[in-house]
Parts: C-alpha cells; structure tokens; sequence
C-alpha cells in the first residue's frame, strides 16, 4: 500500500470511529506531514483522497475539516404504496407528512420546500413515454427540498404532466399550492385518476457541473438518475419524473416479496 493511502486510512478511521469528530478543523498540512512522517505533497493526496469521498472538507485560506454529514435519505421500494394509501386521507392527516419526511425520517419543520412551474412542450423522449405527439403542452414541476441547517437538497426532481389533463383542476396548475398535503397521487386522485403501477429505472453517471455544485458534491461523487414513470388504472401513462439523487448520501432500498412454492 503506498504510503498516501496508509496515511488517507489512518484519518478515515479517525473520522468514522469519531476520533476526529464532525466539524473539527484538522492541523495544518505541514503539521500533518511531521506526524506521519511524510513529505507534504504525499500528505496532500492523501487529504484529496478524504475530500473525494466527501469526508473533509478543505476550505481555501481557512483549513480542512471534518465534513458534518448530511442527512442520508433511503428511497425503499414501499413509499409508493405508502403515498398511494394517505392520498384519499384527510387533508390534516395529509399535511402532518409527505414523502421527504417518509424517506428521510425528519418532521415537516425539519425541512425548506421550494417548487416552480412552468410550460414545456414533449420533445420525442417524453412524447414516446406519455404516448402523445411530439410537442403536446406539458406541465413541467420542478421541486427542491432541502434540511433547514443544510444548502444541498435531497434530490433535483423534475415531474410532468399533460396540460390538458390536469387542467381539470385549475388549482393544479398553481405552484402556490405546493407542497400539495398528499403529493401527486392525491393531486391525480382530485381529477379521477387513480395509479395502478409505477415503474422506476435507474442508473448513474458523473454529475455536470451544475449538478455538482447544486448537490453539494464532491469531486468523484456520482449523481443517480431515477425515472419515475406512473401508470394509471386505464393503462395512460399520466406522469414521468426524472430525479437526480447524491450517490453519496441516497440508498436505494428494493424488497420484493416472493410467492411461495
């Protein structure tokens, strides 16, 4: 093992036995170098190694610290069921909590929510999954949330749905009314539909920039793509959502139940 990564090993302990704890500033570089017996260039790419796996933090003209984790989300395969159950719930048992809480484990206070609207028209990806022509009128939802302490949301979710269809309901054309008490399968439920299915699809790849610098991530980090297709019961696709997830804090939960011999 070169001596980088004996050294890179040694901090990581520290860190994940709380040795080193949340927050603290480490010594300086040359200090760190006198320590472990090691030149400061070996030092310094054994510190990239730690801030590549999003353990320290290293702060131009302040010092590296201990990064503070962020709040880790598990995303298991029963919230959909879970949502699909409180969306005809009444509304104060609806407004207690959402998804997020669902996922993340917070209370309702614990959490910022920011959510715009806006106008798109289906290029041929959307057109193909929603079954529509090229250029159909979309509504595009986009949605942030995040842990009030914390600037990076949880994920970058960007939902659709066909104009036409929830127009129905005036009121679902409003951002203002976000976060809706129930999230879209009570929205869907308040024009009729109900959801017979959801289909997820996931992969990874490095984040862009913007990705990164909206996420919070660190060099290395790669960002997962979920697209989140849900069927109603007449066989219409009636929403797509395409959600960008830190791979460094999201765990991705499947149980599939088994039939028995």
């Amino acid at each position: 093992m070169a001596r980088y990564e004996q050294i890179a090993d040694a901090l990581r302990h520290g860190i994940r036995t709380g040795r080193l704890r949340p927050g603290e500033r480490l010594p300086a570089e040359d200090r760190l170098a006198v320590r472990y017996r090691t030149s400061v260039p070996t030092l310094q790419r054994a510190l990239s190694e730690l801030a590549a796996e999003g353990l320290i933090d290293k702060r131009h003209g302040v010092g590296t610290f201990v990064r503070t984790p962020r709040r880790r989300v598990e995303r298991s395969s029963d919230r959909h069921q879970w949502e699909k159950d409180r969306a005809r719930r009444p509304r104060a048992e609806r407004l207690r909590t959402g998804a997020t809480e669902h996922d993340t484990g917070l209370e309702v206070t614990d959490l910022a929510f920011h959510a715009e609207y806006c106008e798109t028209k289906a290029d041929e990806d959307l057109a193909g999954v929603f079954g529509v022509p090229v250029g159909t009128r979309l509504l595009e939802r986009m949605y942030r949330t995040n842990c009030r302490g914390e600037d990076a949301p949880f994920a970058l979710v960007n939902s659709y749905l066909v104009h036409d269809v929830v127009a129905a309901n005036p009121d679902l054309l409003d951002a203002a009314n976000e976060p809706w008490p129930g999230g879209t399968q009570n929205q869907l439920y308040t024009i009729g539909i109900e959801l017979d299915r959801i289909e997820e699809r996931i992969t990874t790849r490095p984040p862009t920039g913007e990705e990164a610098e909206a996420l919070g991530l660190e060099k290395g980090v790669s960002v997962i793509l979920l697209r989140k297709i849900c069927t109603g019961t007449d066989g219409r696709v009636v929403e797509v959502s395409d959600v960008r997830l830190p791979g460094d804090r999201t765990e991705l939960v499947f149980t599939t139940p088994l039939t028995r011999w």
